[in-house]
């Protein structure tokens, strides 16, 4: 690999021997003062349906509104006109159909009459464009049946942004039956914004609807399933959590748009599409186009978890929609279905196929249980309705299933008097974890890095549920993913690590963002129609996450906890997997930080150490699609004598070292 000249500078650094008339910074670390064991949890990632993190994104439909179901039925489709067809003319006519059937979730269709033998074009735009790749395989179904003796004949075509063919196939419905209709095509070119369109002829009357279109290389090639680029992203992280569906899209703006479980599982075909709650949020930024199809449902999140080695954490709505639109609440005396909603989760993911929900799991192609441990009530709540709705959900889940962990929260602010208030009750409650959030600049990262050393070790465990630093200000779209912001991030996260006693989950939050369709940032992973790529916030959190240990380790300057001074901050862990001791060290300074690391001397060590460093020497520096390891991770070897290892940290940096003991 090509290294840049900063890369270069920055090694040439770490390989210095010691200048002699150089202050060094001693650290010491302890593996006998080992003070509890590191949660399997502790790193873990955030889903949360914004920034077409679902449809357009980690599902991977390319068709955007494939069953007609949007408020405006025909947004995402265009229909080029021929020989004087139109929405409604005496050559033909498309209309949208709408049932009566109160059954049906999915109540629309398209119905395409030709009077005479003709053709029209209907024109799919997918989401910001469609990525097709060269020589990849799409499979292309749909759902559709004949009104007629004679039979409308369909073209299935992909194309380029100007028109051109890259792929097409045909398709004969017969019948007056709901049938479904497939054909594979291959890309004879890589573009970013294809279109797929279908070429009707003939004469006659045809119905369609859930019109899709997948890629076949999907996440383990699944029918259906979900983009393997970005699911990679996320294994490589190895993360010890996923917690889903969110964030704000539990709440709902009112409590009837709230995320509700049981519409999201079975047929995906047949699942109710609802308007994504960041459809029109934020003035900045509509996104009047933004629905969820429900695709990627809790049967996928589960399964997403369980491929990816994650443990599942759903969050459930409590009754009370999102306190900064309309602050709705359910009445006490009408909370049950909401409690039932939740026991009936647990059954669905854990209970055997005896079970009513534990059946559905089963018929859905999952058996085994997902082995869920542990539950949200409410996303970011606050007041006295929070907890007096909180506490009939702990008794109702408690009661029945008592091994159960509950995730409660403190609120959308990290401190202040609804802070304290939630803080005072939960731990009057026995709260599980509680789920804190911080949504702040740079330099509060910094100083609060000693923020869990003083904790009560007697109260709740905390879940740092939502945190990234904000370059700008919190909502603002000019925030960036600067190194700065990560830099601070990692500051932050060595007191996290520090206090994995009390701090047992962490996660990065938002987690994925289109790069033409987003309405928040900053995000962890950004993606067009084709690419993706982890930001410098990504590549902490996977140096994090991918070297966690086993148990704590204690690490100090002049017997401190190191956080901060000299502007040095550090945690200290030991993997009793592998006999390894790994200290995460930031360098926050602006010149670079001569650095001894003593070990116990009772313990010998191996002479090679594997070090890994994130650095740049431009604070402001980002990823892009152009540049997507513009900041990332370089690894590298030390030599340890005995039990002292001697390095030179750069300005600006984060290493990680894994030392091996013998």
């Amino acid at each position: 690999m090509r290294l840049s000249s900063i890369t270069l500078h920055l090694l040439t650094l770490i390989t210095l021997c010691f200048a002699a008339n150089a202050q060094t910074v001693t650290l010491k670390v302890e593996t006998s003062k080992q003070k509890g064991i590191i949660q399997p949890t502790m790193w873990g990632i955030f889903f949360e349906d914004i920034n077409f993190g679902a449809d357009g994104g980690l599902y991977a439909e390319l068709v955007k509104n494939r069953s007609f179901e949007f408020i405006q039925p025909m947004a995402g489709w265009q229909l080029h006109e021929s020989n004087k067809f139109s929405m409604n003319s005496k050559s033909g006519d498309l209309s949208i159909i709408k049932t009566s059937d109160l059954q049906q979730t999915n109540l629309h269709f398209a119905r395409a009459t030709l009077h005479s033998d003709n053709s029209f074009t209907l024109t799919n735009e997918g989401f910001r464009g469609i990525g097709l790749k060269k020589d990849n395989g799409y499979i292309f179904s749909v759902m559709a049946r004949q009104q007629a003796e004679t039979a409308v004949k369909i073209q299935v075509v992909l194309q380029d942004s100007t028109g051109n063919v890259l792929a097409k196939a045909a398709i004969e419905p017969a019948g007056k039956e709901w049938k479904e209709y497939n054909a594979t095509l291959t890309a004879s070119k890589t573009v970013d914004n294809g279109k797929l369109s279908l070429v009707f002829s003939g004469k006659g009357t045809v119905d369609i609807d859930v019109v899709s279109l997948f890629p076949q290389d999907t996440w383990k090639n699944r029918p259906g399933g979900l983009r393997g680029d970005l699911v990679q992203l996320l294994a490589d992280m190895k993360p010890g959590f996923i917690r889903f569906p969110g964030g704000c899209i539990v709440e709902g703006f009112h409590l009837d748009t709230r995320y509700q479980w049981k519409k999201t599982i079975g047929d995906p075909k047949q699942r109710e599409l609802m308007k994504n709650r960041w459809n029109d949020e934020f003035k900045h930024r509509p996104a009047p186009d933004y629905y969820q199809s429900f695709g990627l449902g809790f049967f996928e999140y589960f399964q997403l978890a369980e491929d990816i080695g994650a443990s599942p954490l759903p969050i459930l709505s409590c009754g009370m929609a999102c306190q900064f639109n309309s602050a709705e609440l359910v009445p006490l005396d009408e909370l049950d279905p909401y409690v039932q909603d939740a026991l009936d989760l647990i059954e669905f993911a854990n209970g055997s196929t005896q079970t009513k929900w534990g059946k559905i799991r089963e018929q859905m192609g999952h058996p085994a249980p997902f082995n869920l441990k542990m539950i949200g009530v409410g996303n970011e709540q606050w007041g006295p309705q929070y907890i007096e709705r909180y506490k009939i959900f702990s008794d109702a889940i408690r009661s029945k299933y008592p091994d159960m962990k509950l995730v409660s929260g403190t609120g959308p602010f990290s401190e202040g008097e609804l802070f304290d208030y939630a803080a005072k009750e939960l731990k009057t409650l026995k709260a599980d974890l509680v789920d804190e959030h911080y949504y702040q600049k740079p330099d509060w990262f910094f100083k609060n890095a000693s923020r869990y050393d003083n904790y009560d070790r007697n109260s709740y465990k905390i879940f740092a549920g939502e945190f990234a630093a904000q370059s700008v200000a919190t909502v603002s779209p000019d925030n960036k993913n600067t190194w700065q912001c990560a830099l601070s991030e990692a500051a932050f996260m060595t007191g996290l690590e520090r206090n994995a006693d009390v701090v047992y989950m962490a996660s990065y939050a938002p987690l994925l963002a289109h790069t033409q369709a987003w309405q928040w940032t900053p995000d962890l992973i950004w993606f067009d129609n084709l690419n993706a790529y982890g930001t410098p916030n990504y590549y902490v959190q996977k140096l994090f996450s991918t070297n966690k240990g086993t148990h704590l380790a204690s690490i100090t300057l002049d017997g401190k906890p190191v956080s901060g001074q000299q502007n040095i901050y550090a945690s200290a862990t030991r993997d009793n997997s592998t006999s390894e001791v790994i200290v995460k060290v930031v360098n926050a300074g602006e010149t670079p930080a001569q650095t001894e690391i003593q070990l116990d001397a009772k313990q010998k060590y191996s002479p090679t150490v594997k070090g890994t460093m994130l650095a740049n020497s431009d604070l402001n520096s980002v990823n892009s699609l152009e540049k997507p390891k513009n900041v990332s991770p370089i690894d590298y070897t030390l030599s340890m004598k005995g039990n002292k290892l001697g390095l030179i940290l750069p300005p600006q940096s984060l290493v990680v070292l894994r030392i091996k003991g013998r």
